[in-house]
C-alpha cells in the first residue's frame, strides 16, 4: 500500500446525544480508490462530514498529508485541496450549469477566466454539461445532476474527492460513464475516497476497501480479495457481490 494521504486515528463523532462514530480508523493511500462500504446506519456519510469538518470529531485524530485538519473549519479543509460530493449532491438548481462551476472555481469570477484545457476535458467526461450549459441545474435529470456535482468538485485540481454515494437511483449507462471519469482521475493520481452501494461499481473502481460497522472500521484490505470473498462478503456486508453482478 502507498503511503497514505488521509489518516484517521481512533475518531469519535457524537452528533447531538448520539454517539455515532466509535474509534474509527481509516487510512486512504495516495493515488488510489478507496471504498468506504457498509450496511445502512454504520457512519459511512458521518466519516465523511467528519473529515470535511461539518461534524466535529469529538475525539481522536484527522490528519491531510500528515497536517491535523480535525480542529479547522470546512472552508479550511477545501482549501487544502480536499473537495465533498454529498449524497444530495449539493447543486444550486436555481443557477445554470456555468454558474455552478463558475462558483466552485477559485480562481475565476467569469467564464473567460475558467482554465478552458480543463474545462473541455470536463466536457469530454461529461458532454451534457456541454449541451445544458446555459441551462438552470434544476431542471437536469438525476444523472446530469450528479455529473454536475462531481465536475463542480473537479473543476479545479483537487488532490482527494470525497464522494457520497454517486450511484444512487442512476441509470447503468450513467453509472458507467462515472465509472470512467472516476478512472480517468485516478489515472491521474487523484485520490478518491468513495462511500458506494453499487457494489460492482465498487469492484470495478476500488484498489483499497474499508468495511464499516456500527461507526467502526472492522475490515480494511484490498478490493479485489473482498470482490473474490463470497464467504467475507456475506459476514460483513450480509450479502454477496455475485448476486449483483
Amino acid at each position: 500500500m502507498t503511503s497514505p494521504v488521509l489518516e484517521l486515528q481512533g475518531v469519535h463523532t457524537h452528533i447531538g446525544a448520539y454517539h455515532i462514530l466509535h474509534g474509527v480508523d481509516l487510512a486512504v493511500p495516495a493515488g488510489q480508490v478507496t471504498m468506504l462500504l457498509g450496511r445502512n446506519g454504520a457512519g459511512k456519510t458521518t466519516t465523511l462530514r467528519t473529515i470535511m469538518g461539518l461534524w466535529r470529531a469529538s475525539a481522536g485524530s484527522v490528519r491531510f498529508n500528515g497536517q491535523s485538519i480535525d480542529s479547522l473549519f470546512t472552508p479550511d479543509i477545501a482549501q487544502l485541496g480536499i473537495a465533498y460530493v454529498p449524497e444530495s449532491m449539493g447543486i444550486f438548481g436555481g443557477l445554470t450549469v456555468k454558474e455552478n462551476l463558475l462558483l466552485a472555481a477559485r480562481a475565476a469570477r467569469r467564464e473567460e477566466e475558467l482554465d478552458k484545457a480543463r474545462l473541455d476535458w470536463l466536457f469530454g467526461l461529461f458532454p451534457a454539461l456541454h449541451k445544458f450549459w446555459l441551462y438552470p441545474a434544476g431542471k437536469l435529470s438525476g444523472g446530469q445532476k450528479q455529473m454536475l456535482a462531481v465536475a463542480r468538485a473537479i473543476i479545479e485540481p483537487r488532490a482527494l474527492l470525497l464522494i457520497d454515494e454517486p450511484s444512487k437511483g442512476l441509470a447503468p449507462a450513467i453509472i458507467q460513464n462515472l465509472v470512467t471519469a472516476f478512472t480517468e482521475l485516478k489515472r491521474q493520481q487523484t485520490t478518491l475516497l468513495l462511500v458506494e452501494q453499487n457494489f460492482m461499481m465498487a469492484k470495478a473502481l476500488g484498489d483499497r476497501v474499508a468495511v464499516m460497522d456500527d461507526g467502526r472500521v472492522v475490515h480494511t484490505g484490498a478490493m479485489d480479495e473482498l470482490a473474490g470473498d463470497e464467504a467475507l462478503q456475506q459476514r460483513l456486508l450480509g450479502l454477496s457481490l455475485g448476486a449483483h453482478q
